[in-house]
């Protein structure tokens, strides 16, 4: 097991009615002024922006709004709200969405607590934020895992590039999760979210490192709640347990604890963001499951026995040990099966990918040919492009 600090300083408060409490816990950070940023339509009609604005207005806490997050967020917005906090001085950022929400919260929050710096050099990883502002979330949606991960995705939409990056400042302050606002998700979010969530921890755990075998066993336990989960909110929307386990899931599965002393690589996800970077109208979760069983049949060879493990702890496979790829293959395609069940994408084509884009895709994640991307098998421009193809080509 390799050396690792572990933090989670996030507040959760989960369950019923737990959003209520939100201009309580708002007031505990004395904030001079709020921002209260969402996306669109749905958190005005179900009528939880009210609820949230009349919880803060009960505390005596003055706040601002800003609308129009859209999924893979832009930078343009955030550029807007971190004017929008200097003009009004406002220095606590409330998120009221799900991770699209929460990733422009967190540049907003960065970007206004360091005024000096181009916001878009965070995500280009030219600089690092030396301060943010205070930031809550009240989660709508279990997917991206960012209220409590240190994770941050925003879009260039005027250069078409979707970067990542990762620093203390990304960490939400509290997070309230009540599963109940996750009912109005529709079918085909509710799948992408099942798949994103179970991603962030099976790229956990396949990067590279040995002898994790706690680790191992939370994360196994992950991504089967986050597949089963899923299954279960589509068969009934309104099931509970059911959402509740997936949006703890959702938290768990991104906030560190199943890569703890692991080398921790997410080559799919850099992958698929070239994908929703080139498209837009993509969502993250369609994308990382057109692209994974790819992946997936690309690098296997390079450690067969981890997995073997996966098939046999996450898809209760007997191992052939004659003929362990037999094995590992299995694993692989009872995954795209899963995918498939839940109506989910398999390949680059059912999103309506151009195949003269797939070399652009490979160009940009590789870094103009200048990145590999590392792992038990690393990634070169090479390979990209060969995994684009082959997903391109999947399922036919």
């Amino acid at each position: 097991m390799n050396n690792f600090v572990y933090e989670t300083p996030t507040k959760v408060f989960f369950g019923k009615d737990e959003e209520k409490k939100v201009g309580k816990i708002v007031s505990g950070y004395h904030p001079s002024k709020v921002l209260i940023h969402y996306g669109g339509r749905s958190a005005k009609e179900s009528g939880l922006l009210d609820r949230v604005k009349k919880s803060l207005a009960d505390e005596g806490i003055p706040f601002c709004e800003l609308g129009g997050v859209k999924p893979n967020p832009e930078l343009a917005l955030v550029r807007e709200g971190i004017a929008l906090c200097a003009r009004e001085g406002v220095d606590f950022i409330l998120a009221v969405g799900g991770g699209s929400v929460l990733d422009s919260s967190k540049d907003i929050a960065n970007g206004a607590a360091n005024p000096d710096a181009d916001v878009w050099d965070f995500s280009l990883q030219k600089k690092i934020p030396e301060k943010t502002l205070h930031k809550g979330a009240v989660l709508t949606l279990s997917a991206a895992g960012s209220e409590m991960s240190n994770s941050c995705v925003i879009t260039n939409a005027q250069t078409k590039e979707k970067r990542g990056y990762n620093c203390p400042c990304n960490r939400m302050d509290f997070a309230i999760e009540n599963p109940e606002l996750t009912y109005s998700v529709s079918p085909y979010q509710t799948a992408c979210g099942a798949v994103d969530i179970a991603m962030h921890t099976i790229e956990r755990y396949f990067s590279p490192g040995d002898d994790t075998y706690l680790t191992d066993g939370i994360a196994e336990a992950v991504i089967r709640a986050a597949m089963k989960a899923g299954e279960d909110c589509l068969r009934d929307p309104y099931d509970y347990a059911a959402r509740a386990n997936m949006m703890w899931a959702s938290s768990l599965a991104h906030n560190g604890l199943t890569g703890c002393g692991r080398n921790v690589t997410m080559a799919v996800h850099q992958l698929e963001h070239e994908v929703s970077g080139l498209y837009p109208s993509v969502a993250h979760g369609a994308g990382l499951a057109a692209l994974w069983c790819s992946w997936a049949r690309y690098v296997c060879d390079s450690n067969i026995p981890r997995w073997l493990q996966y098939a046999s702890r996450v898809w209760n496979l007997s191992i052939d040990h004659e003929h362990p790829m037999e094995t590992v293959i299995k694993a692989i395609k009872q995954q795209e099966e899963y995918y498939q069940k839940i109506g989910m994408p398999v390949s680059l084509k059912e999103l309506e990918i151009a195949e003269e884009d797939l070399e652009t895709m490979a160009v940009n994640c590789s870094r103009n040919k200048a990145r590999v991307l590392p792992g038990y098998k690393e990634l070169g421009y090479e390979d990209m492009l060969a995994i684009y193809r082959m997903a391109y080509c999947a399922g036919e």
